[in-house]
């Protein structure tokens, strides 16, 4: 998946860190391989997409959309917050 960078504002940050998901924990995750699938039951409005990844030993559900600034293709986080018991078990299955 090809991107350019992050778009946060103070929204879509305090919205990620009111469940205790930090920015830095957010693009580390990108670092990585996280699995990424389409949202189209959330997707009326604009096309969303949810992500599963690792940042050490924390495990990260990431919604997020794509922006465009002046051609840059940026990730545009959401909501986050860190993975339930049965997604981390699935997680660890499909995605070791």
């Amino acid at each position: 998946m090809r991107f350019d960078g992050f778009d946060w504002d103070a929204g879509n940050r305090d919205k990620c860190a009111k469940h205790g998901v930090s920015v830095g924990e957010i693009e580390a995750m990108f670092m990585g391989s996280p699995m990424i699938e389409p949202d189209p039951a959330h997707s009326a409005r604009e096309v969303r997409i949810r992500a599963i990844g690792r940042v050490g030993l924390r495990r990260i559900f990431l919604v997020f959309t794509f922006s465009d600034d002046g051609g840059a293709r940026l990730i545009r986080p959401i909501s986050a917050r860190y993975m339930h018991r049965k997604e981390v078990a699935f997680y660890e299955k499909s995605h070791p």
